[in-house]
C-alpha cells in the first residue's frame, strides 16, 4: 500500500511542476502566432521585391533581358531566407 501512495504523491508533485511551468512560460496566443508569421513574411518579402524592382531597371537601363532582374530576384531571396533565419534565432 505504501509503494502505491508514494507513487501517487510522485505523480501529484511532477503535475504540480508542470502546472507551475506552464504558469511559468505560458503558451503565445493566436494572435501573436499570427503577427510571427506577418512579421516573417515582410523579412522575406520586402528583400525579394527589392531585388525585383533594382534589378527591372538595371535590365531596362542595359538592355539586357531579364538578366539583372533574375539574379537579383535570387540574391534578395536568398537575403530574405537569411534575415528571417536569424529573426527566428533571436525569438
Amino acid at each position: 500500500m505504501s509503494e502505491e501512495s508514494d507513487r501517487t504523491e510522485e505523480a501529484a508533485r511532477r503535475a504540480d511542476a508542470l502546472d507551475k511551468a506552464g504558469k511559468a512560460d505560458p503558451e503565445p496566443s493566436l494572435a501573436r502566432r499570427f503577427a510571427t508569421i506577418g512579421a516573417l513574411g515582410w523579412i522575406i518579402v520586402v528583400p525579394i521585391l527589392t531585388g525585383l524592382f533594382i534589378g527591372h531597371w538595371l535590365d531596362k537601363w542595359l538592355h539586357t533581358g531579364i538578366t539583372m532582374a533574375a539574379a537579383l530576384l535570387m540574391a534578395g531571396a536568398a537575403l530574405g531566407f537569411v534575415l528571417a533565419w536569424r529573426w527566428i534565432e533571436e525569438q
